[in-house]
């Protein structure tokens, strides 16, 4: 099976990233509003959930969840950062 890696550039616009401690593990997510998605990784960049198609309100709520939970949100700036398609 071959994996495709690519970086992105977090000067995207409206790209969100959140990283959190989940079990002694940290975690990672980034959201898009602009596509309507939101993937999470853990902390060794494994792909655990990949939803899309969701709306800027349901990001919202689910950004609102993380903050609540302690999940800190990262400048967008800081790279590099891989993303498994």
């Amino acid at each position: 099976m071959i994996i495709k890696i690519k970086r992105v550039a977090m000067k995207a616009k409206n790209v969100k990233i959140w990283i959190w401690v989940h079990n002694g593990r940290v975690m990672k997510a980034i959201s898009r509003p602009e596509d309507g998605t939101l993937v999470i990784y853990d902390d060794h960049d494994c792909l655990l959930i990949k939803r899309t198609g969701l709306t800027r309100a349901q990001l919202r709520r689910i950004e609102v969840a993380f903050a609540l939970a302690g999940a800190k949100r990262i400048d967008e700036q800081r790279e590099p950062f891989t993303v498994f398609d």
